[in-house]
Protein backbone atom coordinates (compact mmCIF):
# COMPACT_ATOMS: atom_id res chain seq x y z
CA UNK A 1 0.00 0.00 0.00
CA UNK A 2 1.42 3.39 -0.98
CA UNK A 3 0.63 6.18 0.49
CA UNK A 4 2.32 9.86 1.57
CA UNK A 5 2.92 10.97 5.09
CA UNK A 6 3.27 14.54 6.59
CA UNK A 7 5.37 15.55 8.94
CA UNK A 8 5.22 18.76 10.60
CA UNK A 9 7.13 20.22 13.63
CA UNK A 10 7.65 22.79 15.58
CA UNK A 11 9.82 23.33 19.54
CA UNK A 12 7.88 23.93 22.09
CA UNK A 13 7.60 22.68 25.42
CA UNK A 14 11.43 21.59 25.63
CA UNK A 15 11.44 19.36 22.98
CA UNK A 16 10.45 18.23 19.22
CA UNK A 17 6.68 18.40 18.85
CA UNK A 18 5.68 16.86 15.58
CA UNK A 19 1.87 16.18 13.62
CA UNK A 20 2.07 13.30 11.29
CA UNK A 21 -0.59 13.43 8.77
CA UNK A 22 -2.16 11.13 5.80
CA UNK A 23 -2.93 14.54 3.89
CA UNK A 24 -1.39 17.88 3.58
CA UNK A 25 -3.24 20.10 5.68
CA UNK A 26 -1.12 23.42 6.73
CA UNK A 27 -3.92 24.70 8.43
CA UNK A 28 -4.90 22.17 11.06
CA UNK A 29 -0.82 21.74 11.41
CA UNK A 30 -0.65 25.50 12.54
CA UNK A 31 -4.11 25.34 14.76
CA UNK A 32 -2.49 22.43 16.29
CA UNK A 33 0.74 24.21 17.36
CA UNK A 34 -0.90 27.75 18.30
CA UNK A 35 -3.12 24.98 20.60
CA UNK A 36 -0.25 23.70 22.10
CA UNK A 37 1.60 26.87 22.69
CA UNK A 38 -1.39 28.71 24.28
CA UNK A 39 -1.82 25.48 26.59
CA UNK A 40 1.62 25.42 27.66
CA UNK A 41 2.39 29.08 28.34
CA UNK A 42 -0.92 27.93 30.43
CA UNK A 43 0.70 25.34 32.69
CA UNK A 44 4.54 25.93 32.52
CA UNK A 45 6.46 26.87 35.47
CA UNK A 46 9.60 27.90 33.76
CA UNK A 47 7.72 31.63 32.63
CA UNK A 48 6.75 34.00 35.37
CA UNK A 49 3.11 34.29 34.65
CA UNK A 50 1.76 31.23 33.20
CA UNK A 51 -1.43 29.99 35.25
CA UNK A 52 0.79 27.19 37.25
CA UNK A 53 3.41 30.05 38.01
CA UNK A 54 0.76 32.71 39.69
CA UNK A 55 -0.63 29.72 42.02
CA UNK A 56 3.31 29.09 43.15
CA UNK A 57 4.09 32.93 43.83
CA UNK A 58 0.89 33.38 46.05
CA UNK A 59 2.07 30.24 48.19
CA UNK A 60 1.61 30.76 51.57
CA UNK A 61 -0.26 34.11 50.94
CA UNK A 62 -3.70 34.05 48.93
CA UNK A 63 -5.57 31.18 46.71
CA UNK A 64 -5.44 31.91 43.26
CA UNK A 65 -8.57 31.71 40.41
CA UNK A 66 -7.71 29.89 37.58
CA UNK A 67 -9.52 28.65 34.27
CA UNK A 68 -11.62 25.46 34.63
CA UNK A 69 -9.82 23.46 32.73
CA UNK A 70 -6.78 24.13 34.35
CA UNK A 71 -8.33 23.87 37.93
CA UNK A 72 -9.91 20.17 36.80
CA UNK A 73 -6.19 18.64 35.67
CA UNK A 74 -4.89 20.49 39.06
CA UNK A 75 -7.93 18.54 40.74
CA UNK A 76 -7.28 15.32 38.87
CA UNK A 77 -3.05 15.41 39.45
CA UNK A 78 -4.05 16.32 43.34
CA UNK A 79 -6.27 13.12 43.06
CA UNK A 80 -4.13 11.00 41.80
CA UNK A 81 -0.82 12.41 43.97
CA UNK A 82 -3.56 11.60 47.66
CA UNK A 83 -4.46 8.06 45.81
CA UNK A 84 -1.56 6.27 44.72
CA UNK A 85 1.45 5.63 47.06
CA UNK A 86 3.71 6.01 44.44
CA UNK A 87 6.51 8.63 43.15
CA UNK A 88 3.41 10.77 41.21
CA UNK A 89 3.30 14.09 43.22
CA UNK A 90 2.44 17.47 41.64
CA UNK A 91 3.65 19.49 44.77
CA UNK A 92 6.93 17.90 43.92
CA UNK A 93 8.22 21.12 42.48
CA UNK A 94 10.37 22.44 45.77
CA UNK A 95 12.23 19.25 44.98
CA UNK A 96 12.84 19.58 41.20
CA UNK A 97 13.96 23.16 41.25
CA UNK A 98 16.61 22.26 44.08
CA UNK A 99 18.03 18.90 42.25
CA UNK A 100 17.60 20.95 38.71
CA UNK A 101 18.26 17.70 37.17
CA UNK A 102 18.37 18.31 33.40
CA UNK A 103 18.53 22.21 34.11
CA UNK A 104 22.00 24.06 34.16
CA UNK A 105 23.24 23.86 37.69
CA UNK A 106 22.29 20.57 38.47
CA UNK A 107 23.76 18.75 41.88
CA UNK A 108 23.34 16.91 44.58
CA UNK A 109 21.82 18.88 47.38
CA UNK A 110 23.42 18.34 50.82
CA UNK A 111 20.72 15.97 53.09
CA UNK A 112 19.56 19.29 54.84
CA UNK A 113 18.21 21.14 52.04
CA UNK A 114 16.17 17.92 51.10
CA UNK A 115 14.98 17.76 54.18
CA UNK A 116 14.06 21.36 54.64
CA UNK A 117 12.10 20.99 51.31
CA UNK A 118 10.33 17.57 52.38
CA UNK A 119 8.42 19.71 54.37
CA UNK A 120 6.57 21.69 51.12
CA UNK A 121 5.40 18.64 49.02
CA UNK A 122 2.45 17.31 50.85
CA UNK A 123 -0.18 17.25 48.39
CA UNK A 124 -2.32 17.88 51.20
CA UNK A 125 -1.46 21.39 51.71
CA UNK A 126 -2.94 21.91 48.54
CA UNK A 127 -6.33 23.44 49.20
CA UNK A 128 -8.94 23.75 46.16
CA UNK A 129 -12.26 25.46 46.34
CA UNK A 130 -14.33 24.38 43.35
CA UNK A 131 -16.71 27.04 43.53
CA UNK A 132 -14.14 29.44 42.88
CA UNK A 133 -12.24 27.28 40.46
CA UNK A 134 -8.95 28.75 42.99
CA UNK A 135 -5.89 26.82 44.01
CA UNK A 136 -3.87 27.83 47.52
CA UNK A 137 -0.83 26.58 48.61
CA UNK A 138 -0.84 26.15 52.23
CA UNK A 139 2.77 26.81 52.87
CA UNK A 140 5.68 29.33 51.64
CA UNK A 141 7.85 27.85 49.36
CA UNK A 142 5.52 25.62 47.54
CA UNK A 143 5.55 24.94 44.32
CA UNK A 144 3.31 22.78 42.17
CA UNK A 145 4.46 21.21 39.01
CA UNK A 146 1.94 19.29 36.47
CA UNK A 147 5.21 18.34 34.15
CA UNK A 148 4.40 14.72 35.13
CA UNK A 149 0.87 14.95 33.15
CA UNK A 150 1.35 18.04 30.96
CA UNK A 151 2.00 16.19 27.76
CA UNK A 152 -0.44 13.56 27.91
CA UNK A 153 -3.34 16.24 28.87
CA UNK A 154 -2.18 18.56 26.12
CA UNK A 155 -1.62 15.11 23.64
CA UNK A 156 -5.53 14.54 24.61
CA UNK A 157 -6.93 18.34 23.65
CA UNK A 158 -5.10 17.97 20.19
CA UNK A 159 -6.84 14.32 19.09
CA UNK A 160 -9.94 16.23 19.89
CA UNK A 161 -9.40 19.11 17.80
CA UNK A 162 -8.34 16.65 15.15
CA UNK A 163 -11.64 15.09 15.09
CA UNK A 164 -13.55 17.79 15.18
CA UNK A 165 -11.79 18.99 12.10
CA UNK A 166 -12.35 15.37 10.21
CA UNK A 167 -8.94 14.11 10.63
CA UNK A 168 -8.69 10.81 11.74
CA UNK A 169 -5.81 8.95 11.13
CA UNK A 170 -2.69 10.69 12.05
CA UNK A 171 0.22 11.14 14.88
CA UNK A 172 0.66 13.32 17.65
CA UNK A 173 4.23 12.83 19.08
CA UNK A 174 5.21 15.37 21.96
CA UNK A 175 8.17 13.80 22.71
CA UNK A 176 7.50 10.49 24.70
CA UNK A 177 4.02 11.26 24.63
CA UNK A 178 2.79 9.07 21.14
CA UNK A 179 -1.16 9.66 20.63
CA UNK A 180 -2.09 7.44 17.71
CA UNK A 181 -5.38 8.25 15.38
CA UNK A 182 -7.41 5.85 13.94
CA UNK A 183 -5.46 3.14 11.97
CA UNK A 184 -2.81 3.38 9.37
CA UNK A 185 -3.91 3.67 6.09
CA UNK A 186 0.23 3.54 5.09
CA UNK A 187 0.62 -0.11 5.94
CA UNK A 188 -1.38 -2.89 5.25
CA UNK A 189 -2.23 -4.34 8.42
CA UNK A 190 -3.05 -0.70 9.48
CA UNK A 191 -0.79 -0.69 12.67
CA UNK A 192 0.97 2.40 13.65
CA UNK A 193 5.03 1.65 14.13
CA UNK A 194 6.05 3.29 17.51
CA UNK A 195 9.41 3.15 18.39
CA UNK A 196 10.51 1.92 21.74
CA UNK A 197 14.07 3.54 22.74
CA UNK A 198 16.75 1.54 24.00
CA UNK A 199 17.68 3.04 27.50
CA UNK A 200 20.19 5.08 27.86
CA UNK A 201 21.68 4.61 23.64
CA UNK A 202 23.47 7.69 22.50
CA UNK A 203 22.66 6.93 18.65
CA UNK A 204 18.51 6.42 19.36
CA UNK A 205 19.18 3.18 19.02
CA UNK A 206 15.37 0.79 19.52
CA UNK A 207 14.75 -1.95 21.98
CA UNK A 208 11.41 -2.65 20.04
CA UNK A 209 8.76 -1.56 18.04
CA UNK A 210 5.58 -1.54 19.14
CA UNK A 211 2.18 -1.43 17.02
CA UNK A 212 -0.74 -0.02 17.64
CA UNK A 213 -4.20 1.43 16.48
CA UNK A 214 -5.81 4.18 18.03
CA UNK A 215 -4.01 4.03 21.25
CA UNK A 216 -2.07 6.19 23.39
CA UNK A 217 1.96 5.65 23.88
CA UNK A 218 4.05 6.72 26.93
CA UNK A 219 6.99 6.55 28.05
CA UNK A 220 8.93 7.25 31.26
CA UNK A 221 12.50 6.57 32.08
CA UNK A 222 15.52 7.23 33.23
CA UNK A 223 17.89 7.72 30.86
CA UNK A 224 15.20 10.95 30.10
CA UNK A 225 16.85 13.45 32.37
CA UNK A 226 20.11 12.52 34.51
CA UNK A 227 23.47 13.33 35.89
CA UNK A 228 26.62 11.29 36.46
CA UNK A 229 28.17 11.96 39.94
CA UNK A 230 31.06 9.96 41.34
CA UNK A 231 29.60 6.84 39.05
CA UNK A 232 26.23 7.14 40.62
CA UNK A 233 23.77 8.14 38.75
CA UNK A 234 20.98 10.92 39.44
CA UNK A 235 17.87 10.63 37.39
CA UNK A 236 14.71 13.03 37.08
CA UNK A 237 11.85 10.29 39.06
CA UNK A 238 12.00 11.16 42.58
CA UNK A 239 11.04 9.74 45.49
CA UNK A 240 8.49 12.16 47.36
CA UNK A 241 9.50 10.37 50.91
CA UNK A 242 13.21 10.27 50.75
CA UNK A 243 13.85 13.34 48.44
CA UNK A 244 16.11 11.54 46.27
CA UNK A 245 16.02 9.94 42.75
CA UNK A 246 13.72 6.50 42.99
CA UNK A 247 16.23 3.31 43.32
CA UNK A 248 14.14 0.24 41.85
CA UNK A 249 14.68 -2.89 38.99
CA UNK A 250 13.31 -0.37 36.25
CA UNK A 251 14.79 1.57 33.56
CA UNK A 252 10.96 2.45 31.66
CA UNK A 253 7.66 1.72 31.86
CA UNK A 254 5.52 2.27 28.90
CA UNK A 255 1.99 2.42 29.06
CA UNK A 256 -0.30 1.47 26.06
CA UNK A 257 -4.04 2.92 27.03
CA UNK A 258 -6.71 5.12 25.46
CA UNK A 259 -6.13 8.44 26.74
CA UNK A 260 -2.21 9.62 26.70
CA UNK A 261 -3.25 11.60 30.01
CA UNK A 262 -3.69 8.13 31.45
CA UNK A 263 -0.37 6.73 29.90
CA UNK A 264 1.16 9.84 32.04
CA UNK A 265 -0.12 8.90 35.20
CA UNK A 266 0.25 5.11 35.06
CA UNK A 267 4.03 5.37 33.68
CA UNK A 268 4.86 7.23 36.92
CA UNK A 269 3.05 5.19 39.31
CA UNK A 270 4.32 2.30 37.95
CA UNK A 271 7.75 3.31 38.18
CA UNK A 272 7.59 4.32 42.01
CA UNK A 273 5.35 1.24 42.58
CA UNK A 274 8.00 -1.40 40.74
CA UNK A 275 6.79 -4.11 38.64
CA UNK A 276 4.93 -6.31 41.37
CA UNK A 277 2.75 -3.88 42.68
CA UNK A 278 2.34 -2.90 39.09
CA UNK A 279 1.47 -5.95 38.05
CA UNK A 280 -1.34 -6.57 40.55
CA UNK A 281 -2.76 -3.25 39.47
CA UNK A 282 -2.99 -4.28 35.80
CA UNK A 283 -4.31 -8.01 36.01
CA UNK A 284 -7.36 -6.01 37.59
CA UNK A 285 -7.42 -3.03 34.39
CA UNK A 286 -7.11 -5.10 31.79
CA UNK A 287 -7.75 -1.43 29.80
CA UNK A 288 -4.15 -0.64 30.08
CA UNK A 289 -1.00 -2.52 28.68
CA UNK A 290 2.56 -1.88 30.40
CA UNK A 291 6.35 -2.83 29.30
CA UNK A 292 8.28 -2.75 31.45
CA UNK A 293 12.15 -2.27 30.63
CA UNK A 294 14.57 -4.00 33.52
CA UNK A 295 17.95 -2.96 34.55
CA UNK A 296 19.33 -6.90 34.14
CA UNK A 297 18.34 -5.55 30.38
CA UNK A 298 15.13 -8.24 30.59
CA UNK A 299 11.40 -7.08 29.45
CA UNK A 300 8.39 -8.01 31.14
CA UNK A 301 5.00 -7.21 29.41
CA UNK A 302 1.87 -7.25 31.59
CA UNK A 303 -1.46 -8.28 30.43
CA UNK A 304 -0.30 -10.13 27.86
CA UNK A 305 -3.66 -11.16 26.34
CA UNK A 306 -3.47 -7.85 24.27
CA UNK A 307 0.41 -8.63 22.55
CA UNK A 308 1.84 -10.52 20.06
CA UNK A 309 5.20 -10.24 21.16
CA UNK A 310 8.29 -11.40 18.89
CA UNK A 311 12.02 -11.19 19.27
CA UNK A 312 14.98 -11.13 17.03
CA UNK A 313 18.89 -10.83 17.76
CA UNK A 314 18.53 -6.72 18.59
CA UNK A 315 15.10 -5.92 19.18
CA UNK A 316 11.62 -6.31 19.67
CA UNK A 317 8.43 -6.12 17.94
CA UNK A 318 5.24 -5.78 20.05
CA UNK A 319 2.01 -5.97 18.48
CA UNK A 320 -1.31 -4.43 20.60
CA UNK A 321 -4.91 -5.47 19.72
Amino acid sequence: MVCSRYEYSQTLMGTTVSLTLLEPNEAIAHTVFQIIKMLEDKLTVNRLFSEVMLINLAAGKHPVTVSQPIFSLIEQAQKVSLYFNSCFNFAIGPLVKLWKIGFQGYQVPSAELIKQQLLLIDPKNVELDTNTHSVFLKKTGMEIDLGAIAKGYIADIVKLVLLENQVYQGIINLGGNVLTLGECLTEQSGYWNIGLRKPFSISDELSGVIKVKNKSVVTSGIYERFFMQKNKLYHHIFNPKTGYPLDNELESVTIISDSSLEGDIYSTVFYGWGIEKSKAYLRKNQNLSAIFLLKNKTIALINPDNFSFQKTDTQYTIKID
